[in-house]
């Protein structure tokens, strides 16, 4: 909205959330620096990337890989080193950027800091930021104030990079009118697919390829290493039901936090903003008020005109095709100046042009949302849960180095644990290595000690593992298959049968290209084409992404013209081409938006180029065996 920050808060606000779910506090942040010396990775310029930084970061794109393979990923791949060198690349990367963002003197300052985490719903209790809710969410995670700060302003630092490099892209008028013609343009197609199954009778399979095929090609036949193991579960939420909270405590603790339980009044307001540049010149101020001064004029006219007024004027893209709306905001968001506007207007009124450090803004409140205050018994329950939690957590804590004893003195049985957890001590179903696993033993590093040689060799119980916040388990196998190889009786049909599909398809292939050439001489051939149809270059309509491609390809200085390609089933289709239609006219809205993807897109190859020479000029140094170490 108002300044870089304002503007892109949403962006920013969506980017944190996804990485980062802990709390904040507004005081004692710590610098964008990590200490230099032992245990380093890497070193960029004069910062070093050190092993806990590394190993924080690499457990983030575990844990993100099994969110998104729902605990599916392979072990192997999860503590891979090319999963390894991508994280360390990716910190590299950040290092460079920050660096140049520092050196160009970009900063985010606290009153930035604090207006972006303020709108983060995940940090907010009844639309409204809540401390405790903060402090209660950093903690699960395990991190301090200063570690969640300097995360948040890391990010948002990289995001005002970006854009100050990659929204340097340009594309001329001239460009952007040629590209919008091309994406417009349309042409008549008609197909033909050279099918594989046509040429399955033709293959004429060696007596032993299946049999070569199978010793060529162990690790497709393979059956995974299995396990089934028995585990106990040591979690916070066991311990709640034993723990009793005395109402004078619930009163005390409502009575010390009352701001928790009022909300501020907030208030709907529409905005149509008329920017002026950080270094515009007095001319230039002078020609945004006077335009400024117009809109108001007419909408005093006729107030029914804001979001059309601001859809057409305002210079707030966020809110522009909104019609101005910014929704429901609170005291503390906004530039000073806009509060107070905001704050002084009567619902449906509208405010002189007012001056803040991004131009000028025309306001116009839609509504008042009125602040509240619940009561002691309308917070009781909320309060006596946090309490009962907190001890919860306290006990959790002092029980979890029990139950980590327990686990490793009595190694070749889970009851001990058991019996200190209260918990029962569950059975799994057979565990595929690499493949799916329960809920509860859902955590790389487990599932990593379950398959180790220790563990399987000698039924001990594993380390006790923390699989997610207030939950720690241990496991131990009982029951345990090793990988083995599928006889090739048991796969011979099956790999005949492929090989058969295989050499069918390169047939079609060679067949199809050879009609291709033939297509292209102008010699007759017996091609059966599909019912021509005019496509877009997005209008596949059953013909394949490969296809249409090949069709927007073909060269349409004579026609008709001729492509080809490989149908991705194993067959390969023919295109014709016979017509060309250009576009009569194109949208002023669709040339905006490919123009506007043409910066992008040039923008984007300006960063990636900025940064590769960042990358060189740093004097970037990797220690290897450190990379590869592990986190135990």
């Amino acid at each position: 909205m108002f300044d870089y920050i304002t503007r892109h808060r949403k962006l920013i606000q969506v980017l944190i959330f996804l990485f980062i779910i802990p709390p904040f506090v507004f005081f004692g942040v710590d610098r964008l620096q990590s200490p230099v010396g032992a245990g380093m990775v890497a070193k960029v310029g004069g910062y070093s990337i050190t092993q806990q930084e590394f190993n924080r970061a690499l457990r983030e794109r575990q844990e993100a890989i099994q969110r998104v393979s729902q605990g599916r990923a392979a072990p192997e791949l999860l503590d891979s080193t090319e999963l390894r060198s991508n994280v360390l690349e990716a910190l590299i990367r950040q290092r460079t950027l920050l660096n140049s963002a520092e050196r160009a003197g970009l900063v985010v300052t606290d009153a930035q800091l604090q207006r972006v985490i303020t709108g983060i719903p995940a940090f907010q209790d009844e639309g409204k930021f809540s401390l405790p809710r903060y402090q209660q969410l950093l903690r699960s995670q395990g991190l301090t104030a200063a570690m969640f700060e300097n995360k948040v302003r890391r990010d948002v630092l990289l995001q005002m990079l970006d854009q100050v490099v990659g929204g340097t892209g340009f594309a001329s008028q001239t460009v952007a009118e040629r590209v919008a013609r091309l994406s417009e343009q349309r042409r008549e197609v008609s197909h033909f697919t050279v099918s594989p199954g046509d040429f399955v009778g033709q293959v004429k399979l060696e007596e032993d390829a299946a049999k070569k095929y199978h010793e060529a090609h162990p690790d497709e036949f393979r059956i995974p290493e299995q396990a089934r193991v028995e585990y106990v579960t040591l979690t916070v939420d066991t311990l709640l039901g034993d723990i009793s909270v005395d109402p004078s405590e619930v009163r005390n603790f409502y009575e010390s936090n009352l701001t928790r339980f009022e909300t501020e009044e907030q208030r709907q307001a529409s905005h149509i903003l008329i920017a002026v540049d950080a270094g515009g010149d007095a001319e230039a101020k002078q020609k945004a008020r006077a335009k400024a001064d117009d809109i108001y004029r007419q909408l005093k006219e006729a107030p029914g005109r804001f979001a059309e007024l601001a859809k057409q004027h305002s210079q707030d893209p966020s809110s522009a095709a909104k019609g101005g709306n910014l929704g429901y905001f609170g005291r503390g968001v906004t530039p000073k100046a806009f509060e107070d506007a905001v704050f002084r207007l009567k619902s449906g009124e509208l405010s002189p042009p007012v001056e803040s450090v991004d131009g000028f803004h025309i306001i116009q409140l839609l509504g008042v949302r009125a602040g509240m205050k619940r009561t002691l018994d309308e917070a009781r329950g909320e309060i006596e849960n946090e309490l009962k939690r907190q001890r919860a957590g306290r006990k959790f804590a002092e029980l979890a180095e029990n139950f980590n004893n327990v686990v490793f003195e009595q190694s070749e049985s889970l009851k001990g644990a058991a019996e200190l957890a209260r918990s029962p001590v569950r059975q799994s179903g057979w565990i595929v290595r690499g493949g799916a696993a329960p809920a509860d033993l859902r955590n790389p590093k487990l599932l990593q000690a379950i398959f180790s040689e220790e563990v399987v060799r000698d039924k001990r119980n594993t380390e006790a593992v923390e699989v997610a916040p207030g939950v720690l388990a241990a496991a131990r196998v009982i029951e345990h298959k090793p990988p083995a190889l599928q006889p090739f009786d048991a796969v011979s049909a099956g790999i005949a049968k492929k090989l058969t599909a295989q050499r069918a398809a390169q047939l079609a292939a060679q067949s199809g290209r050879e009609l291709l050439e033939q297509l292209r001489q102008g010699k007759e051939t017996k091609v059966a084409w599909s019912t021509p149809q005019l496509l877009g270059r997005t209008e596949a309509k059953g013909l394949g992404e490969a296809a249409l491609a090949s069709a927007f390809r073909a060269d349409p200085a004579k026609l008709p013209a001729y492509a080809g390609v490989e149908d991705g089933r194993g067959g390969f289709t023919l295109v014709q081409v016979t017509r060309i239609v250009e576009a009569d006219k194109i949208a002023p809205e669709r040339q905006k938006a490919i123009a506007e993807g043409l910066r992008e897109m040039l923008g984007q190859e300006g960063m990636l180029a900025y940064v590769a020479s960042l990358k060189q000029k740093a004097g970037i140094q990797i220690d290897k065996e450190a990379l590869e170490k592990k986190d135990r």
